[in-house]
């Protein structure tokens, strides 16, 4: 994310903020920074943290107790197939950049090869930039856990354990290491040769994920009753905790997209957090007109769509950005998680495509505005209109990739395998259902 954020900005004609991008070779020998290192272990492990049990605990809470079991399970077994189908072939799509030259399109501008397959050739001694590849391996790593996780919460209490798995090897391979390489792969990369400017993963996490949600839950159909069934969270205290842990991982997730234990790091820093609360009390009030109160699910489900928002701005969008950016992600996310959601009657159990694509959305477009100086932002972008009209093409092109290759994944699976449970094991819930055991005991 951070290297492949210095590429775009290249080929965008800005100023390079970041050094070079996975197996590239450096003008100068790298040379190992202890502070560095030290800084993207502790990233990593944030970031882990925020699938594992942040995400889990988030989304587990908003279900019913009946499904409680079933995603966490789910968000487990997630990061457990993902880090195997990462070091077989996953890195090696992503950043293999063999083949690539700046501004020339190729098959290696869309999907990286296998060179690097089962890490081959990554020893203790090998360097990224300034900390151990084995590092920058593991920190990638968690990126790719997280965003076919967040898929789990458009389709929520009706898809079958066996299709999600089958799923999300799919997903990974088809949607997101493709996207992930387009932005972050570096010279020669179809995003990146853009100048899209995407720091910690808007499009490539985000809108993915979000847009990926929204076909999942509309191929896969509404949980039954949904309505006119009330289907309530059934213990929002495990949704704060989860959403608290998101807002602490996420530390990891921008900060830790600098690669490094420096100013662009510390900015980032800042800049999340701010963006995060402004987004938290804008969800806040603008609920607080409309209902007259104040809700546990509304404030958490703000600051998640603040931490999105920012992700791809963050290397770049100054405090003041960060705050604006902040404040129209929890206006804009609440209507689209709540009146939009109503309108179009799709269910997204716990508003994937609400929170993640509409706030990934709002903060891909607008991260090249927030990177020019004259806005406060860090950037050297000067044409505002020019890096607007390329935020929105990658934007675009995002949208349609995802959607596209999710409603054929989903689609192939359900007329093989089916994709969703019956009707009497979505009655008795999925935690008895597929998995045999309860979240409670109530003996």
């Amino acid at each position: 994310m951070r290297s492949k954020f210095a590429r775009t900005l290249a080929a965008a004609s800005a100023a390079t903020l970041l050094p070079c991008s996975a197996f590239a070779q450096a003008a100068t020998p790298a040379k190992l920074d202890s502070g560095d290192t030290a800084w993207m272990l502790t990233a990593t492990m944030l970031v882990l943290l925020m699938t594992i049990p942040g995400l889990a605990l988030f989304y587990g809470g908003m279900v019913r107790a009946k499904n409680l079991l079933s995603v966490l399970m789910q968000c487990f077994a997630i990061t457990a197939l993902v880090t195997i189908l990462w070091v077989v072939y996953g890195y090696s799509l992503a950043f293999d950049t063999t083949g690539m030259t700046a501004g020339t399109t190729n098959l290696h501008s869309f999907i990286g090869g296998l060179g690097h397959g089962m890490l081959t050739g990554l020893t203790p001694g090998s360097l990224y930039q300034t900390v151990p590849e084995a590092v920058f391996v593991m920190f990638q790593m968690t990126f790719a856990i997280i965003t076919p996780a967040l898929i789990v919460g458009a389709i929520a209490e009706r898809m079958k354990f066996s299709a999600l798995l089958v799923f999300t090897a799919l997903w990974f391979t088809l949607v997101y290491l493709p996207i992930a390489h387009m932005v972050w792969g570096g010279p020669g990369s179809f995003l990146g040769d853009l100048g899209v400017l995407d720091f910690a993963g808007g499009t490539v996490v985000h809108i993915n994920a979000g847009i990926a949600g929204l076909i999942g839950c509309l191929v896969i159909g509404k949980r039954r009753g949904y309505p006119t069934t009330a289907m309530p969270p059934h213990n929002l205290g495990y949704t704060l905790v989860g959403a608290s842990m998101l807002w602490l991982g996420w530390f990891g997730f921008n900060a830790g997209s600098a690669v490094a234990a420096n100013g662009s790091a510390g900015m980032a820093m800042l800049v999340t957090q701010i963006a995060t609360a402004a987004a938290a009390i804008g969800w806040t009030a603008i609920e607080w007109i409309i209902h007259r109160r104040a809700s546990v699910l509304g404030i958490a489900s703000g600051a998640v769509a603040g931490l999105v928002a920012i992700t791809p701005a963050a290397g770049t969008c100054g405090p003041g950005g960060a705050l604006v950016l902040g404040l129209v992600a929890g206006f804009v996310c609440f209507f689209s998680a709540t009146s939009l959601k109503r309108k179009f009657g799709y269910d997204d159990s716990l508003d994937v495509f609400g929170v993640h694509a509409i706030a990934g959305i709002i903060g891909a477009l607008l991260t090249g505005p927030l990177a020019a100086p004259a806005l406060g932002g860090f950037g050297t972008v000067t044409d505002l209109g020019l890096q607007l009209w390329i935020q929105f093409k990658g934007v675009s092109f995002t949208v349609v990739y995802s959607a596209v290759l999710s409603y054929a994944i989903f689609k192939g699976i359900k007329v093989t395998m089916g994709l969703r449970v019956d009707e009497e094991q979505e009655q008795i819930g999925l935690d008895l259902a597929l998995h045999e055991e309860r979240g409670y005991n109530l003996s």
